[in-house]
């Protein structure tokens, strides 16, 4: 089990929009991979398959502090801090390490449901068990 889930990357060229930072577009991207990513690791991605399910992302909340522009090192971690029934809560945090400055942060809900019917379905233990919550307190 990871609790928190790191990805670095530089920032590539095309995620830089007219106004010469990353565009926010890319930030949501970024957040549903790296949860992918780390669901994959932690070996929710498999079971949920395995039981016919999949994740949805019902919303995205970003907060901007600082921009990113191309060729940034970025570290971007996640971690669950929920799991209730039919949904999950996510956070990101977007860290720049040459300067220790933190760009963005940001949550995801996810809902688990049928991959046939798209209907939410009840989180089972054996999904659940992937991650272990993080607590306000404990997070990064």
């Amino acid at each position: 089990m990871k609790r928190f889930y790191h990805h670095e990357f530089v920032v590539p060229i095309e995620a830089v929009d007219d106004n010469g930072h990353v565009n926010n577009v890319a930030y949501v991207q970024w957040m549903q991979d790296v949860a992918i990513a780390h669901a994959t690791s932690a070996g929710c991605t498999a079971e949920t398959q395995t039981l016919g399910a999949t994740w949805v992302a019902r919303s995205h909340q970003i907060i901007y502090l600082r921009p990113a522009f191309a060729g940034d090192r970025l570290r971007l971690t996640t971690w669950v801090t929920t799991l209730r029934k039919a949904r999950s809560t996510r956070q990101y945090k977007f860290l720049r390490p040459s300067d220790d400055t933190v760009l963005a942060t940001g949550a995801t809900e996810w809902v688990f449901v049928d991959a046939i019917s798209h209907r939410p379905r009840t989180i089972p233990a054996s999904v659940s068990g992937c991650f272990e919550l993080v607590t306000d307190a404990e997070e990064v």
